[in-house]
């Protein structure tokens, strides 16, 4: 009977807010508006980057894999999201739970590592600008990229592991919008003390350390800035730093409150709408943030409309 009890549901329910149905029409707009501007703006980041040779730079090459990571991490979690605010099921199967608790986690752990790998490349190129060419050379940059990546898939599946691994006793109601660790440990019927410190400790490693290295980077950039004579050169470095610097903020600060905060009935709700922050909010509005406050970012979509529109206007006579 016990085995019977424990045994691994066939799909789970997401409750989301579903306590408060006035909620769902207003939320399914800001979700579907969100996820288009999310596609959009990634997809012109990836492609300008590419297709621009001025871009063609680590700074670039960072932000196309940040990119390509919040197209895929908004992917893992929306459209299924978007599916049960309009089903009156509201329901995931296993393997779908599964399989979005495992990518979501992953790209997240990576976002984590890649953010603090832009701020060393800043801090190279504004602290070491002499040697920046040959401390950022194009192996380096593929090195660094592939440890955030391997590492994020890495700690998810240790995670995701731990988390699938614990018994349910025939819960299914998952009290959030998406398969989350948070809120699948809450379903277990055991004592989840151990997976908690597990869940807090690789937080602080990928968290608080990323934060803490980029904080520490970031102090040592404001000191080299401020030696600029130039004010043009100042404020090109602060625009280009303070981009990067609005969006680590609101990615971290949301992750450590879900993350970091000790488990309460009170912080569900909260958390309900902190971590759709960092999913949802956060990758629509990077590639506004680096696009806005960028005059390099800028002028390459000018250039690249621009040609678009001479192809257009001279179709048989298409620039080299």
């Amino acid at each position: 009977m016990n085995r019977i009890n424990e045994s691994v549901p066939q799909e789970f329910i997401l409750l989301g807010f579903s306590d408060r149905p006035w909620l769902e029409l207003p939320l399914f707009v800001v979700f579907l508006i969100s996820y288009i501007l999310t596609i959009m703006g990634n997809l012109a980041i990836i492609i300008v980057s590419r297709l621009d040779s001025k871009l063609h730079t680590p700074m670039y090459f960072f932000l196309t894999n940040l990119s390509l990571l919040d197209l895929c991490y908004t992917t893992s979690t929306v459209p299924q999201m978007l599916v049960n605010i309009c089903s009156l099921r509201k329901v995931i199967s296993y393997g779908g739970c599964v399989a979005q608790l495992f990518i979501f986690l992953a790209l997240g752990s990576t976002e984590c590592l890649l953010l603090a790998v832009m701020s060393f490349d800043r801090f190279v190129a504004i602290c070491r600008p002499l040697h920046y060419s040959i401390i950022m050379h194009h192996r380096l940059c593929l090195q660094l990229a592939a440890a955030s990546w391997v590492s994020g898939f890495s700690n998810s599946v240790l995670q995701s592991t731990l988390t699938l691994q614990m018994p349910l006793c025939g819960h299914k109601e998952v009290d959030h919008f998406f398969c989350e660790v948070p809120a699948l440990l809450r379903l277990s019927c055991v004592d989840t003390t151990a997976n908690e410190a597990e869940l807090f400790f690789i937080s602080v490693l990928f968290l608080l350390i990323p934060v803490t290295l980029i904080l520490i980077s970031y102090a040592f950039i404001v000191q080299a800035v401020l030696r600029i004579q130039s004010v043009e050169g100042r404020q090109k470095a602060f625009g280009t730093c303070g981009s990067h610097l609005i969006v680590v903020s609101l990615f971290y600060g949301t992750a450590i409150y879900m993350y970091l905060q000790p488990p309460s009935p009170a912080s569900k709700d909260r958390g309900k709408m902190v971590s759709l922050f960092y999913g949802i909010i956060t990758p629509m509005l990077n590639p506004l943030i680096y696009t806005l406050r960028n005059k390099d970012v800028k002028g390459a979509f000018k250039r690249l409309i621009a040609r678009i529109f001479l192809i257009k206007k001279y179709p048989n006579d298409r620039p080299c």
